[in-house]
């Protein structure tokens, strides 16, 4: 840090500096950025390195929080420059710096200073994704993903140089064929046969030639560009499975899967054809001018007057085509999140017969599509008749001059038929790399979309050396626990130990951070502040997948995979032999129901678990969280969803589930914790009262008053199911007869 004066050059200020405590794996480093009145310097958290970004006007500094964490980015008019994280200790200066950044950005492009960010401007950003319209650059990134196949890259950029080199045979061969036959034998002269043979030979086996190469080309080329769409859309997937649940909670279901479906299809059509043709189109151009320059120079500059014009009007589409297709690709995601929210929820849409609702929200998210590709069709389907004409017109001015050239014997007509021949070659790729312009843009923008995921960093990172983690005992241990979501403080300074095998209860009234302090314990989420510790060992030294292994959660609602009973009972542990899934289910007081139905465990269970009661889903739940045998088990209302005698039976598999384990239990009804060994009392984030059910009681604190509370409402339900119903007290009476 204190080498920072050092690096100003003569004359050069500091204008506001920001100390920032995370690197880019979200580890705590110390780090600097500051900002003078000509660049923006940064000593990079957790390395030894400084980097810098001279200022200028188009740049803009984006600052976001979520999940406990605080995010900045530099961005400039194409791409992100820069990013760095931090925690929400850092906020309020990170917000100062930003300012200060904007008023030296209005000082450089001499506007009056303006600190206030427009609400627009705020809305576009959505934590951690460039909201800029995506450049064709991006699409050099998939490099990466082609890596492992430049062999066959290689082998077919051969077959595609000699595909074009024989194509480009047969207009050179009519001079020889105008010239040489049928010309003189318009004056009178006899064919030479074997002349012709020869050149009609020359003719077919360049054809052939160019067909064989061409098919083997197109061939390998395709395969190679699927198995790069496959490996993009296997490693999207494999990242997205790695990112942490704040992410989730910022993305639609509808959208991401249009983004590992459809754009990684948009992708490998580019890579396996308009790639390719772009490519064949640069050769091919390449290779006919300089054709015709050796044939005759005049003649080929007259063919290059309609290039300044098309490349004038590709330059000014370019852009227009690019924002254009980045908007349609988020317009089709809010159809996509419309299907992807209405199908799995028809149950609900019916219940409360809401179809014509939902079909009306889908009619306008289709009628927003259309109406943002009609606006881009405006500007397409004037460019590309435009395209057309200037190639025409290109093609008059070589008519225009190969006959002047003719008249005065400069050429013969054999040379303006091979010219007009090759121009033809010559203005159809042109149209065609015209053409490219917009699936280009198409590639581009699903490029952006993929890699925007892809660089994004989860907030519960694995260490880069983690430590072993085997033999759990289950002893958990939070020390000054803190955790902000966004602005929101959720857990304040929370101390607490759970001893191994030990069943504690968390109890409060909803929004006191039950849930969180549970998502915390599971690392879902990383503490602001603080550590949690199991068996002496901090979580963030542990790999994520080793620590989730030893946890078995059971949910309020159950989630159940599309497949046959078995298989979700066995989902934690994929190799389990059916003894062992059997024993599970019988523990979980599930094995009874199970063989009632068609095909036993090998009955297929419906999307989300369609087909079985809420009480037969827990109990699948209950079975797979008891065959992982788990050190710790995590409670999260389980009971609270379903009617009393099916809470009896659930809670017969729970004591079954939670024998010599750590159990963390959040129950609805307080009822069902008795049995817990403590109870953990929270309100606003924080410990209020801590201890056994009967001596909370006895303390007639919080935890007394929800009992007392749940008690008269359950008393209330009684008399009510009783027939009578309690009325307020009057002078006169105190209950009457229903």
């Amino acid at each position: 840090m204190a080498a920072l004066p050092g690096r100003l050059h003569a004359g050069e200020n500091v204008v506001a500096t920001l100390e920032v405590d995370l690197d880019a794996d979200g580890r705590f480093a110390q780090g600097l950025i500051a900002l003078t009145n000509s660049r923006l310097l940064a000593f990079e958290p957790g390395s030894d390195a400084w980097s810098e970004q001279a200022l200028s006007p188009e740049q803009s500094l984006k600052l976001s929080d979520h999940g406990g964490l605080a995010f900045m980015e530099l961005f400039n008019t194409h791409k992100r420059l820069a990013r760095w994280r931090f925690t929400l200790a850092c906020n309020p200066l990170a917000v100062r710096f930003v300012d200060a950044f904007e008023r030296e950005l209005q000082r450089l492009a001499g506007q009056a200073p303006c600190a206030v960010e427009t609400e627009a401007e705020e809305e576009a950003f959505d934590f951690g994704e460039s909201s800029k319209p995506p450049s064709t650059w991006v699409l050099l990134r998939l490099w990466r993903f082609a890596r492992p196949y430049q062999g066959q890259l290689l082998l077919g950029f051969a077959l595609m140089l000699g595909s074009i080199g024989a194509t480009l045979v047969s207009p050179y061969l009519t001079m020889p064929l105008m010239d040489r036959v049928l010309i003189p034998f318009q004056n009178g002269q006899s064919i030479d046969t074997r002349l012709v043979t020869m050149l009609l030979s020359g003719l077919l086996g360049a054809a052939l030639f160019s067909w064989l190469l061409g098919w083997a080309k197109t061939y390998l080329l395709a395969l190679v560009s699927e198995r790069i769409a496959a490996d993009l859309r296997t490693a999207t997937f494999d990242h997205l499975l790695g990112l942490s649940l704040e992410y989730f909670g910022n993305k639609r279901t509808g959208d991401l899967m249009s983004r590992i479906g459809s754009e990684t299809d948009r992708i490998s059509v580019f890579l396996s054809l308009h790639a390719l043709d772009f490519i064949t189109d640069v050769l091919m151009l390449a290779m006919i001018s300089t054709i015709l320059f050796n044939i005759h120079p005049g003649l080929a500059l007259a063919t290059l007057v309609p290039l300044p014009f098309i490349a004038w009007m590709i330059h000014l589409v370019r852009d227009r085509l690019r924002t254009g297709f980045e908007k349609i690709d988020r317009v089709w995601g809010e159809v996509t999140n419309i299907l992807a929210d209405t199908i799995p929820g028809i149950r609900v849409v019916k219940a409360f017969a809401q179809e014509r609702r939902e079909a009306q929200r889908f009619r306008e998210a289709n009628a927003k599509n259309l109406e943002v590709n009609d606006r881009l069709n405006k500007t397409w389907s004037l460019f590309t008749p435009t395209v057309a004409l200037l190639t025409e017109m290109g093609l008059l001015v070589v008519w225009g001059v190969g006959i002047w050239l003719i008249s005065h014997q400069s050429i013969t007509v054999g040379t303006l038929t091979a010219f007009l021949a090759y121009i033809g070659r010559f203005y159809g790729r042109l149209d065609s790399m015209s053409r490219i312009v917009s699936v280009t843009q198409k590639a581009a923008a699903g490029a952006k979309r993929i890699f925007d995921i892809l660089d994004h960093v989860s907030n519960v990172p694995d260490p880069v050396n983690p430590l072993p983690f085997e033999n759990v005992t289950g002893a958990i241990s939070m020390q000054g626990l803190n955790f902000r979501y966004g602005s929101r403080s959720v857990v304040r300074n929370l101390n607490l130990d759970i001893r191994p095998g030990e069943m504690v209860g968390l109890v409060g009234h909803s929004g006191s951070g039950k849930s969180t302090l549970v998502n915390l314990i599971c690392r879902f989420y990383d503490v602001t502040e603080g550590a949690i510790k199991v068996d002496g060992v901090d979580l963030r030294r542990i790999r994520v997948s080793d620590y989730r292994r030893h946890i078995g959660l059971v949910l309020q609602e159950p989630f159940l995979f599309f497949g046959t009973i078995a298989e979700n009972i066995a989902y934690g542990k994929p190799d389990a032999s059916r003894d062992e899934i059997v024993a599970a289910a019988r523990a979980a007081h599930a094995h009874e129901f199970i063989l009632r139905l068609p095909h036993g465990y090998d009955s297929l269970v419906g999307e989300r678990g369609q087909g079985l009661s809420g009480g037969e889903r827990q109990r699948i739940s209950i079975a797979r969280a008891l065959l992982i045998d788990p050190a710790i088990l995590i409670l999260d209302e389980a009971t609270s969803a379903v009617d009393t005698e099916t809470e009896k039976e659930i809670q017969r598999a729970l004591d079954n589930l939670v024998k010599g384990r750590t159990t963390i239990a959040i129950a609805h009804r307080l009822s069902t914790l008795r049995k817990a060994d403590r109870l953990v009392v929270m309100d606003r984030g924080e410990i209020v009262e801590l201890g056994p059910h009967d001596e909370l009681i006895a303390q007639q604190g919080h935890y007394w008053r929800l009992w007392e509370a749940q008690a008269r409402r359950v008393d209330a339900e009684a008399a009510e199911d009783a027939g009578l119903m309690v009325v307020a007290p009057n002078p006169n009476a105190h209950t009457v007869n229903a």
